[in-house]
């Protein structure tokens, strides 16, 4: 099943310093204070992760292999620089920034650059909560015998590696990027690179995100230090989580995560010091009970509703005196940014609750009491549902970049459908149309029955509407004509509700629903669906497994 994506976006380096620049100038100015001020700092020191993954990857793009270069040095430099910066904010409570990164500015600004890169939004920063807090934790509090070499594994490992050595007086930092395919990746480096990390005699610490489903770039590193002679014993991994490896592992990598020494660098080792009611209670009041409802939590109560809980965020549920509150992780930096705006328009035009605040990465709500599933009768519920993309095709746009174009949504309907229904149903699928020009959007993407709350005055309310257009997956943003195909399968809208839902749309945002491109993703919605959930089903414990076939059931009819 084809049902993850990864996407990059390109930027002009010297474009991307200016912004970044322009973030410390405010960060520095005083115009913002304690944890809002915190927090355009993470925006900066994420921008410049992202830059100097971006300037690693050019490298390695042209030469085939990794290998260190005065620009990615002045870049790392920086990128150090400003995790000290992040140190001294979050030990001091947010009342310091730490000194000043005019000169590591500089420096990087007087390097060849390149004219273009291309760089990656790590999905832990965006999706998982993964804090640069926590890594400055794990590897501040362990005792270091001598100063590690840090290396960091692209393309999270850019920033997480700058946090380890800013708190490490770390020898040196070195970022590797591993390939092939995902479940047995290896490194490519120079002989300058060899050399290096052969003659440090001291301990070293490898730091990314994940592991996920196989922990093959952890191992990857690994491999290498090993065949260079490192002993075992000499090697620490700084994980975001405490937990195996995934099940996509080999036997020898395993074996060897099992008893390597780890420092996690997890969310719940820091909320475990730093009490995440704390981040709100000038919002919401002193804290009474917090609830956490991840990872399908939220549904355990009705075992009708499927849960995907690896793709479930990280939320609470905040109980105080003055009410109660729902805080779900958005995103740190520009990510989280985004969403915020999102949020803020949606509940402008009563489509969505209302956001209180973005604080840390956690976008903070009203609780709303409602019913599951729309209750209105059908010609109410098209109107809604209608105004509600039109709304969204008028307000959130995007560029092509961010999301798959028709022929991966080809490919991935054919082998999605191959695996289901066999090469013959794969073979008899439609051609996306060859003349349509889609118009990308921030689409909701998760248009399903659950995802409704009936208020009780009548009222529709939509959740989680804010980020499945970014998300790891491989749809991304599409034409509205994707929610429209959604809405028509998620609601079980016959042809007459369609085509008004079509006509509803197009008159909000002033541009027709494309019938050809309409056509083809009636087949490529459910294809997707029924591949996401078949990936839920595989990971998914016995309890909630019955939801979750009657759900990819549902999508294989669609492809009758």
């Amino acid at each position: 099943m084809w049902v993850y994506g990864d996407r990059s976006r390109t930027v002009k380096p010297r474009q991307a310093l200016r912004a970044l620049t322009a973030t410390l100038r405010e960060v520095e100015s005083g115009t913002a204070s304690g944890s809002d001020r915190h927090d355009r700092l993470t925006t900066a020191f994420l921008l410049a992760s992202e830059l100097a993954q971006g300037i690693a990857d050019a490298e390695f793009r042209t030469k085939g292999l990794d290998e260190p270069s005065p620009t990615q040095e002045a870049a790392m430099a920086l990128l150090v620089a400003l995790a000290r910066k992040l140190a001294a904010s979050a030990w001091s409570a947010y009342t310091s920034v730490g000194p000043p990164s005019s000169a590591e500015l500089m420096g990087l600004a007087l390097s060849a650059l390149p004219d273009e890169v291309e760089v990656k939004t790590p999905k832990g920063f965006a999706l998982d909560a993964v804090y640069p807090e926590a890594y400055l934790k794990a590897a501040g509090e362990r005792p270091w015998d001598s100063p590690p070499l840090v290396i960091g594994i692209r393309s999270a490992g850019a920033g997480l590696a700058a946090l380890v050595a800013a708190v490490t007086n770390a020898s040196k930092v070195v970022t590797l990027r591993p390939m092939g395919h995902p479940f047995h990746r290896e490194v490519r480096v120079s002989d300058e690179v060899r050399r290096s990390l052969g003659a440090h005699l001291g301990p070293f610490a490898v730091v990314d995100e994940g592991p996920r489903r196989s922990g093959s770039s952890f191992a990857a590193v690994a491999d290498l230090l090993e065949a260079l002679g490192v002993a075992p014993e000499r090697i620490v991994l700084l994980p975001s989580h405490a937990g195996d490896v995934g099940p996509e592992a080999l036997p020898e990598h395993r074996t060897r995560w099992a008893s390597a020494t780890r420092r996690p660098a997890s969310f719940d080792a820091l909320i475990a010091e730093e009490p995440l009611a704390g981040w709100f209670e000038d919002l919401t009041g002193s804290v009474k009970f917090i609830e956490e409802l991840s990872g399908g939590a939220w549904a355990v109560e009705d075992k009708e509703i499927p849960v995907h809980p690896g793709l479930e965020r990280r939320k609470f549920r905040l109980t105080t005196e003055q009410g109660t509150y729902l805080a779900k992780f958005a995103g740190l930096g520009v990510s989280g940014e985004a969403k915020f705006a999102r949020a803020r328009t949606l509940a402008r035009a009563g489509a969505t609750p209302e956001p209180l605040g973005l604080r840390r990465g956690f976008l903070l709500e009203k609780w709303i009491e409602g019913e599951r599933g729309p209750r209105a009768d059908r010609a109410a519920l098209v109107e809604h549902v209608g105004r509600y993309l039109g709304l969204r095709a008028l307000a959130f746009p995007a560029v092509a970049g961010d999301g798959a174009n028709l022929e991966d949504l080809a490919v991935m309907a054919r082998m999605n459908v191959a695996e289901l229904k066999g090469d013959a149903a794969a073979d008899a699928l439609p051609r996306p149309p060859a003349r349509t020009k889609p118009r990308p959007i921030h689409v909701d993407g998760r248009l399903h029955r659950w995802e409704w709350l009936t208020l009780p005055d009548g009222r529709l309310i939509k959740t989680d509407a804010l980020d499945h257009s970014a998300g790891h997956d491989l749809v991304g943003c599409q034409d509205v004509a994707w929610d429209v195909a959604g809405a028509r399968v998620e609601l079980d809208l016959d042809d007459d509700e369609t085509a008004e839902l079509c006509a509803i749309v197009a008159r909000v945002c002033d541009r027709p629903i494309d019938e050809a491109l309409l056509d083809f993703l009636d087949i490529a919605y459910p294809a997707f669906q029924a591949g996401l959930w078949t990936a839920a089903r595989d990971a998914a414990t016995p309890e909630q497994r019955p939801a979750i076939e009657t759900q990819i059931a549902r999508y294989v009819a669609r492809l009758s």
